[in-house]
């Protein structure tokens, strides 16, 4: 028997509250976008400051603030999500990080996606 705190798999869910996560789903897939979309021009932004364009500066202190209060709504999305949807603890954590990493929160939406559907079609084990 495995400890379920270590697993990091999406465990089976009922296909009635996979149902009623979709809306879930679709504002957790929108946010990890926004976020990630707004951390890779952040990112590109820096590069090009420490590379000597000096006309961006007032700019990057707003892209990072947005992309801190995108981060916040993301992390609590991504909780809602997870708690609806029965994540072990190292799920959150990773899907939670991957709005800090450039690209990550594509990746990472792309497979909490699949996983989400997938999960539907497993057989669900009895609570006893």
């Amino acid at each position: 028997m495995t400890n379920s705190l270590l697993q990091l798999a999406q465990p089976p869910v009922e296909a009635d509250r996979l149902a009623a996560s979709s809306g879930q789903i679709a504002r957790y897939r929108f946010m990890a976008f926004a976020t990630g979309v707004v951390l890779l021009v952040g990112t590109v932004a820096l590069i090009l400051k420490a590379a000597g364009v000096e006309h961006l500066e007032p700019g990057t202190g707003y892209l990072w603030l947005g992309h801190g209060y995108l981060y916040l709504i993301y992390v609590v999305i991504t909780l809602l999500l997870g708690m609806r949807l029965r994540w072990p603890l190292p799920r959150f954590v990773i899907v939670m990080l991957a709005g800090t990493i450039p690209t990550a929160s594509f990746i990472a939406e792309h497979y909490v996606t699949r996983a989400a559907r997938a999960a539907a079609a497993q057989p669900v084990p009895s609570r006893d």
